[in-house]
């Protein structure tokens, strides 16, 4: 299944870190944050203005994003996870030079 977000809608996949255990204390999935970290998974055309011209975004497929806590919408298809956010919800965009 293919997923093709519309207008200035970005799909991402928040990533998990790992998780380190010390002490024996495990920290049940519903007490933890959530990933302020993405990877963009789709995204769309870009936004148009009044007069019909078309604003790319300036995203792309494979980036790494900061990304807000809240921001967006939390979807699940199948067994995968996605948040569906527009262009401006996006905080950062991760350069691993």
């Amino acid at each position: 299944m293919k997923l093709r977000p519309l207008h200035d809608r970005v799909i991402a996949k928040r990533i998990e870190k790992k998780e380190e255990v010390r002490g024996g204390i495990i920290i049940p999935d519903t007490a933890k944050e959530k990933p302020q970290e993405a990877e963009v998974i789709a995204v769309g055309p870009g936004r148009l203005s009044e007069d019909g011209k078309r604003f790319p975004i300036d995203v792309k497929e494979g980036d790494r994003v900061l990304i807000g806590k809240y921001s967006g919408s939390d979807i699940k298809i199948g067994d995968e996870e996605f948040v569906i956010l527009r262009e401006d919800e996006i905080l950062a965009v991760i350069d691993k030079n």
